[in-house]
């Protein structure tokens, strides 16, 4: 038992220090509310304005206007129009002006003079579409322009074959239809592909501050110099330090999952509503994925900040272990980056990659459970093994 006595003091020194670090991360009240409050708020609030933004988009479909310029010029085109039961509607003077600044969100067709003569002669009258490519509202409106016009043309192009005595079954020289694999979880998974993203920044914000504080900060306020006196190793003293910040780290984690689910029914609209469905299932799964990377960012921020005098330095220097964290699942969600086979155990990017396939419905694997917690604690040991090595060197 004599053996074993260090390993039982070494701990009991690591807790206690743990407690002494999460009192003090703690009682900075204003800190630790504004880390809250913008993790978990952050998901709730984005797609808040997402559901806006579907819902406004769903509403002007079912208003069924569109806005056009001259439609007296082409009474063929307005007939065809309202028998598909739109309401063409008149757009203001100054609407180009409108469109460049915000202010209008509907692309508008401008009719030339010669537009129905052209169509009765058998020419190729032009239309014009005015729109703004910056303006994403009019952008998003574009496609109900191009079917109905598509829809005029191949009409015009039946009534023509017709007259002739041509079948117009010719130009369909085949038929498809779209089979669609997707489940209503893969089809969710496309509207809120920035759940993960923005679970990884709440990780992050988490365990900024605190890993920052109980380094940089113990060292600005001159605090870490007698704590180094204390009989206390090295080791233990860092893995008392780390300890705290994972726990703050995952509570932040914790709770910006946890907080979209009351945030649901907040959506606007039911499209949403029957597309995402993020259960508690959903957030102990990406919990237990964020876990890790709770635990591995805390060490690497501690490892980054341990070489710093200051808070202000210290976020200097891990300015970019944030880019890392962040910019990586952000390539991956454009596919310049393929997240399988090794990519998938990188911290950060592995935990983006399984939280999509989480919120698409699909199992995960023993060794996609296993593979992110062994590739944390490997760089978590390595971590604080050099936060205790810097902190000997500082008492030497």
């Amino acid at each position: 038992m004599k053996d074993l006595s260090p390993t039982f003091r070494s701990s009991a020194q690591a807790l206690t220090v743990f407690r002494k670090e999460l009192r003090d991360a703690c009682r900075d009240h204003r800190t630790l509310w504004v880390v809250l409050a913008s993790s978990v708020l952050l998901a709730p609030l984005m797609l808040w304005a997402l559901s806006f933004w579907m819902a406004d988009m769903q509403a002007r479909a079912e208003q069924r206007q569109v806005w056009a310029i001259g439609m007296e010029h082409a009474p063929s085109l307005e007939n065809f129009l309202a028998r598909q039961a739109y309401e063409i509607k008149v757009p203001p003077s100054d609407f180009e002006a409108g469109l460049r600044l915000g202010r209008f969100h509907e692309p508008v067709l401008r009719v030339p003079q010669n537009f129905e003569s052209e169509l009765v002669k058998g020419r190729n009258p032009s239309l014009t579409l005015v729109t703004d490519s910056g303006n994403q509202r009019v952008q998003a409106a574009m496609g109900r322009w191009g079917q109905l016009l598509a829809a005029f043309k191949q009409e015009r192009v039946s009534l023509a074959m017709a007259m002739r005595g041509v079948s117009p079954e010719l130009l369909e020289p085949l038929h498809w239809q779209e089979y669609d694999l997707a489940s209503a979880f893969s089809r969710a998974a496309s509207i809120s592909a920035i759940l993960p993203w923005v679970f990884i920044m709440a990780v992050l914000s988490g365990a900024m501050n605190a890993a920052l504080d109980t380094t940089a900060g113990e060292r600005e306020r001159g605090s870490l110099e007698p704590l180094l006196m204390n009989p206390v190793s090295g080791l233990a003293l860092a893995v008392g330090k780390w300890g705290s910040v994972w726990i703050i780290s995952s509570a932040v984690a914790l709770l910006s999952c946890a907080s979209f689910i009351p945030a649901q029914a907040l959506f606007k609209g039911e499209v949403l509503h029957s597309l995402i469905q993020f259960g508690p299932t959903q957030v102990a799964q990406s919990v237990a994925l964020l876990l890790p990377l709770a635990a591995c960012v805390s060490a690497v921020l501690m490892a980054v900040a341990i070489r710093s005098r200051s808070v202000k330095e210290a976020q200097a220097s891990t300015a970019i272990v944030v880019m890392l964290f962040t910019t990586l699942p952000l390539l991956s969600s454009m596919n310049i980056i393929d997240a399988q086979g090794w990519a998938a155990l990188v911290p950060g990017l592995g935990q983006h990659s399984l939280m999509g396939r989480v919120l698409k419905g699909e199992a995960l694997s023993t060794w996609q459970w296993i593979g992110p917690w062994g590739v944390s604690a490997l760089v978590v040991c390595a971590c604080l093994l050099w936060v205790s090595r810097r902190w000997k060197k500082s008492v030497g």
